[in-house]
């Protein structure tokens, strides 16, 4: 076995502290957090993309078949995906298991906590919604209409309002449990394009949005308004900015999430109309 030379053992290990020290001194150290971790998101949606579109090309019969924006809209919504994923996770075990925002924390209040873990997960989504809404806006209105800019500006004007305040991070985190949905709904997306829609699993997937929206999107919502009227004294402490933001957004995205529950009502009736008929 060939034994390394004493001196390139030594450089190895001379390159690996100055990795090691340049991660922790300036990639994550604090000040640079909320930069790293957005220009993480972005290249990680970038990275998501190509992905998406290596293994569709490998193993989904119907994706070379589709047009350039069908391929286009595939590879956006492999982002959505994994983004959905890695928030909803992270949103789940901020608001219910991490002691970060809990009650019976008595370090200061809940709404200006925050933790080098708590911001990062947050500036990864803001360089999500950088990069989709950009895609929407370049495609306009190809990927999605005035709706999703909306839903994006202001989710990302929000999350960008957290990570680099540090106050409010628990209402964002909460918000972000929604994307809970979003798999579901790109995989109602996926079904139908591959023609799939008369398929039991379509039908199922539609089941599926419906409770996951009925928990994620209007049960949740009320959550958050019930949460914010019982902290509303540390809630008026915010800067004007970010009061206005936490009772805002919520507000704007409740409203619009009631708007698509109505669609995704009608075409789960619509659906499961035609399944009977199949019968």
């Amino acid at each position: 076995m060939t034994v390394m030379p004493k001196e390139t053992v030594m450089a190895i290990k001379s390159y690996h502290s100055q990795a090691q020290m340049l991660v922790k001194n300036y990639i994550l150290a604090d000040p640079f957090i909320p930069y790293t971790s957005i220009l993480g998101g972005i290249l990680a949606c970038k990275v998501a993309y190509d992905l998406t579109q290596l293994i569709s090309n490998f193993y989904i019969k119907t994706y070379p078949g589709l047009t350039k924006i069908q391929r286009v809209e595939w590879n956006n919504r492999g982002i959505s995906t994994i983004h959905a994923v890695f928030v909803s996770a992270l949103a789940l075990y901020f608001v219910f298991w991490a002691d970060l925002f809990s009650d019976r924390k008595l370090a200061g209040l809940v709404v200006f906590r925050s933790s080098p873990l708590s911001i990062f997960g947050l500036g990864v989504s803001v360089g999500y919604f950088l990069v989709d809404l950009g895609m929407i806006l370049w495609l306009y209105p190809s990927l999605g209409g005035m709706e999703y800019v909306i839903h994006h500006s202001l989710s990302g004007i929000g999350v960008a309002y957290t990570v680099f305040t540090g106050e409010a991070q628990f209402y964002a985190y909460m918000v972000l449990i929604s994307e809970l949905t979003t798999p579901e709904i790109n995989m109602r997306w996926y079904l139908d394009t591959a023609g799939m829609k008369r398929s039991s699993a379509y039908l199922i997937n539609g089941v599926v949005i419906f409770f996951a929206w009925v928990i994620a999107r209007i049960l949740l919502f009320g959550y958050i308004f019930y949460h914010i009227y019982l902290h509303y004294d540390q809630v008026i402490q915010l800067h004007t900015f970010g009061y206005l933001l936490v009772l805002g957004v919520p507000s704007i995205l409740a409203i619009m999430n009631l708007m698509w529950f109505g669609k995704i009502v009608k075409g789960l009736v619509k659906t499961l109309a035609k399944s009977q008929r199949r019968i």
